[in-house]
């Protein structure tokens, strides 16, 4: 019996990889560095800027220049956060038939707060959801079942009544830990080096609306 859905956020929830692509090549063109393709930054767009940095400059944590790059990167991005992105199809249609199912929906992602919710405003469903789980909202982020735990409280739901969404290995692992029903959104941001078959799913979806196969009767 579902009670209540939960999304990621990037490459699940929205399709956030064209500014979060704007944010790396503008970081490479003040470096001097050619632009990547949106086909290559879309398989690591759920990876936040350690992960696009890594794919653009080939830095992480600890490098030279890793933190001055990092403050580009973000500053751009949050300045343009939501130019290009827009809700995946069939998200729209998903949540209008969750809202007419008096089902509670909500976000929990490994995103920061401080984008999480001017991005959700500008997409106009920061008040429609019950939660808001950034990746700083609680001790651990994904794919510790914390922010996971925290969401299905705030929503008033046990967590083994809430189905969980979203395009990552951390995702299910995240769902699996906190006792959810983790299904995979196969039209997300899938690097295809990744085996998603062996990912700790109850199953997968080609679009959001699809979700629906796995309510039970209410």
């Amino acid at each position: 019996m579902i009670e209540a859905v939960l999304f990621d956020l990037d490459g699940t929830f929205a399709d956030t990889a064209p500014d979060l692509g704007e944010a790396l090549n503008h970081v490479l063109s003040l470096r001097g560095v050619p632009a990547l393709t949106q086909a290559t930054i879309r398989p690591m767009a759920s990876h936040g800027s350690p992960g696009l940095l890594k794919l653009g400059l080939g830095i992480a944590p600890g490098s030279p220049d890793y933190d001055a790059a990092r403050n580009d990167f973000l500053q751009h991005y949050e300045a343009h956060i939501c130019d290009r992105t827009r809700l995946f199809p069939g998200m729209s249609a998903l949540i209008a038939e969750l809202e007419q199912r008096d089902l509670p929906w909500g976000i929990v992602t490994n995103k920061p707060h401080r984008f999480t919710v001017p991005l959700m405003e500008k997409l106009g469903y920061a008040k429609r959801a019950a939660c808001l789980v950034s990746g700083d909202t609680c001790e651990f982020a994904k794919p510790h079942p914390m922010p996971m735990l925290h969401a299905a409280m705030l929503m008033g739901v046990a967590p083994e009544t809430c189905l969980y969404l979203g395009d990552d290995l951390r995702d299910m692992q995240a769902a699996q830990a906190a006792g959810m029903t983790g299904i995979i959104a196969s039209y997300g941001y899938i690097d295809p080096a990744t085996s998603p078959a062996t990912w700790p799913a109850a199953g997968s979806v080609n679009s959001p609306f699809g979700l629906l196969q796995y309510f039970g009767e209410r």
